[in-house]
């Protein structure tokens, strides 16, 4: 039982830096369109109409389903075996995954379009890029994290152990 605790709490712990990230990566893309304006920006805005932070919500859910992959895919791997690019892939799938959602939403009538003269699975080629690249970037980080507190934890544990 302890070890499913401490299984949820690294997934709720990854959700939150994901979400966290995204939500920062939203702002800073409302940043430099205002710092930008000669770029063509409202494409974006046309199909992304939330408030720019609300980017950490699909961050929450894209670090969910990372932690779920990696937990099956590196279920039998030692932490230390780890490496960045295949973190950043398993980041990359579970970003894919993140933007087929909405597909799926639709087709089960959980959700319907804004505008369905687009189309659905233009509007799902067109986020899968972004999503992907931040699924990428977002898995990579995650464990250059786990390693920035691992490595904080032992030297705490090093200064405690002298005194």
């Amino acid at each position: 039982m302890n070890n499913w605790l401490l299984r949820l709490r690294g997934m709720v712990w990854i959700c939150l830096n994901w979400a966290a990230g995204w939500a920062g990566t939203g702002l800073l893309i409302g940043v430099t369109s205002l710092a930008t304006p000669f770029l063509p920006w409202d494409a974006f805005f046309r199909v992304f109409d939330a408030p720019l932070p609300a980017l950490g919500l699909p961050g929450f859910i894209g670090g969910a389903l990372f932690s779920i992959v990696v937990g099956i895919a590196e279920h039998r791997s030692r932490f230390e075996d780890l490496s960045l690019g295949r973190f950043g892939a398993w980041g990359a799938l579970a970003g894919l995954m993140l933007s087929l959602l909405p597909a799926a939403m639709v087709a089960a009538g959980l959700a319907a379009l804004n505008h369905p003269e687009h189309g659905l699975w233009k509007l799902t080629a067109l986020i899968s890029g972004p999503l992907t690249l931040l699924g990428a970037v977002s898995g990579a980080a995650s464990l250059r994290l786990a390693r920035a507190g691992r490595l904080w934890k032992t030297l705490l544990l090093q200064l405690l152990a002298r005194e």
